[in-house]
């Protein structure tokens, strides 16, 4: 039935002084009150936004205002726009430790799970429910019971079956020729689910598909096969092997691929230096990896006068000659002399620096599991096979490896920019008719900078989906970037070492502009306190993630496995009572972990 008032009256086990930071501050309801997903003061001491969600992809935004704010004793808020429906918050002691919540809502308009269409309000029944769940999870926080963590929710054989539904409606698996077929497990069974093992599968299941676009240039995933081998037999007559240790200092570009493919094919570890380090920063990084050759862009050659004696030094460029150099063209162009010097599995591959801590040591990139780790983001990305992509975030960032990563496992097409650019960044997504953008948030935000006479110029009505990672989103920016291009952003979080562990998808950032998000599927993620146990309900305590595309740590030997296969990201936060993640900083700059 349905009632002009719900009254809900709750004896706890604790007093007015101890429930009063949580009851008495809004702000902290989406911890503990599953559907309302966010809520932030927006003027003054005594007005916040509320967002609940009534249904799966339905967000509604309320203003409400303190009406009376008594310290441990009670809150009233009530609609901004609509003063007849309010609630109120009592808490009366009953001695012992002991006291009442009463809570009474008045004409409950609230957009919770069970309105009844008709008249907006909700039955009394889940109300009353709805309170008492929230009660109780502020209850547990308060007697110090683990909190829930985030898993995709489904068992072995469920996943399985819901990986192969991804890979069926994706296109990653369907028909075709068996000859390549088996060509292309052959290259997955040899080369494993690593970088070059995705491109070499990708040749022999597609040669012709394009992989690479970048300044003019094309490549097949053929072609790029191909080039590949050459390259890295040229290496290898020029004295690379597979115990070195070689650096790629370049942007975007086909010729920084094909290096790195090569690097890997020789079975070399393969460094990607952040081409963004001062010159002494790149000297030191060099030297604290063992960087013994370093294949360049022919512009970032200044960079490299700090470097040691001894390391032999190649131009990425593709064209047949460079100056000071032996280029990878000059590579590709020759005949190989004899059988190819491919090593039996690829190299390791090391970002450097991974964006936290001593610049000469790098972070492991994970080695993705074929298909499950792939699926693992199409749950919560619906890509298809042979998207168009481009490429803005650097391919020493974990954004831009991981895009280059799931490109070839789709079969896409990656359309590569040597040096970003915001204007040029939209241009080059209308002239290729992307339909995917990979960028980091600062890009974004110089992208949105720009005047609107100027965005407007670029047909971007292909563009579905821009994924972003790297750094926390604003709401401010969230809503402004869904103001000017539409529902299409999609906030990605995880670690160099651990991979991709959530995604926040439109309808997640418009219940909770802020959060990181749900896991992939095959995912766990936990919010534990020093010692690995799980923190209360609500609690902020560091994130560590588990989904079986972990790395070794960082090539200092520091692991960061916590127990059960969970690796720390770094960060500290939160999960809420409706399941997603929240970062609140990181463990170096914050000491508030329980």
């Amino acid at each position: 039935m349905f009632l002009d008032h719900v009254s809900v009256d709750v004896i706890v086990d604790h007093v007015p002084a101890r429930l009063w930071p949580i009851l008495g501050d809004p702000e902290s309801y989406p911890r503990f009150f599953a559907g309302i997903s966010d809520c932030e003061r927006v003027a003054g001491r005594t007005t916040y936004l509320l967002r609940f969600e009534p249904a799966a992809g339905t967000v509604v935004e309320w203003e409400v205002r303190a009406l009376m704010s008594r310290n441990a004793d009670k809150l009233v808020l009530t609609r901004v726009s609509d003063a007849t429906s309010w609630v109120s918050v009592q808490l009366s002691p009953l001695g012992g430790g002991r006291c009442t919540i009463s809570v009474l809502l008045f004409n409950p308009r609230y957009s919770l799970a069970g309105e009844d269409r008709s008249t907006g309000r909700v039955g009394d029944r889940r109300i009353r429910a709805w309170v008492r769940a929230g009660i109780r999870r502020i209850c547990a926080h308060l007697a110090r019971e683990p909190g829930r963590q985030l898993a995709d929710g489904s068992n072995r054989v469920s996943r399985t079956l819901r990986v192969a539904r991804i890979a069926g409606a994706s296109g990653l698996v369907r028909p075709g020729s068996p000859a390549r077929m088996t060509r292309q497990l052959w290259a997955l069974v040899r080369w494993r689910a690593t970088l070059v093992g995705g491109y070499v599968a990708a040749a022999a299941r597609d040669p012709a598909a394009i992989a690479l676009a970048s300044a003019g240039e094309r490549r097949t995933y053929g072609e790029l096969d191909h080039r590949t081998d050459r390259i890295a037999a040229g290496l290898f007559e020029l004295g690379v092997r597979a115990d070195d240790t070689v650096g790629v200092l370049a942007g975007n570009s086909v010729g920084m691929v094909e290096s790195v493919l090569a690097c890997g094919k020789l079975g070399a570890t393969t460094v990607v230096v952040n081409t963004t380090l001062a010159e002494p920063q790149l000297a030191a990084a060099v030297s604290g990896l063992g960087v013994t050759t370093l294949i360049r862009d022919d512009a970032l050659t200044p960079m490299a006068r700090y470097l040691p004696d001894g390391i032999r030094q190649f131009s990425s460029t593709t064209e047949a000659g460079s100056p000071g150099a032996v280029s990878i063209g000059e590579l590709a162009a020759r005949e190989p002399r004899g059988r190819l010097p491919l090593a039996g599995r690829a190299g390791q591959l090391i970002l450097a620096p991974p964006g936290r801590g001593d610049i000469s040591k790098g972070a492991r990139s994970p080695t993705v599991g074929a298909l499950s780790g792939v699926a693992g983001l199409l749950s919560r990305i619906p890509l298809h096979v042979g998207a168009r992509m481009l490429i803005a975030a650097p391919a020493f960032h974990p954004c831009g490896m991981a895009a280059l990563r799931l490109g070839a496992a789709l079969r896409a097409t990656m359309v590569l920019r040597l040096r970003f650019e915001p204007e040029g960044c939209l241009r080059t997504a209308a002239e290729h008719r992307c339909g995917v953008l990979v960028a980091l948030p600062a890009m974004l935000r110089r992208i949105l900078d720009l005047p609107p006479a100027v965005r407007e110029q670029y047909d971007l009505s292909d563009l579905r989906i821009v994924a972003s990672g790297g750094a926390a989103l604003s709401a401010a920016f969230v809503e402004e970037f869904r103001n000017t291009f539409g529902d299409i952003l999609y906030s990605l979080y995880g670690s160099t070492a651990a991979s991709c562990a959530t995604v926040a998808d439109p309808v997640d950032l418009r219940a909770a502009p802020t959060t990181a998000g749900r896991p992939v599927l095959g995912t766990r993620v936990h919010v534990v306190d020093h010692h690995g146990n799980a923190v209360p309900y609500g609690d902020t305590g560091r994130i560590v993630i588990g989904n079986g595309m972990t790395g070794d740590g960082d090539t200092g030997g520091r692991s960061q496995q916590i127990r059960e296969s969970l690796v720390a990201t770094g960060d500290i936060g939160y999960i809420d009572a409706n399941g997603r993640l929240f970062v609140a900083g990181n463990e170096r700059s914050s000491h508030h972990v329980t």
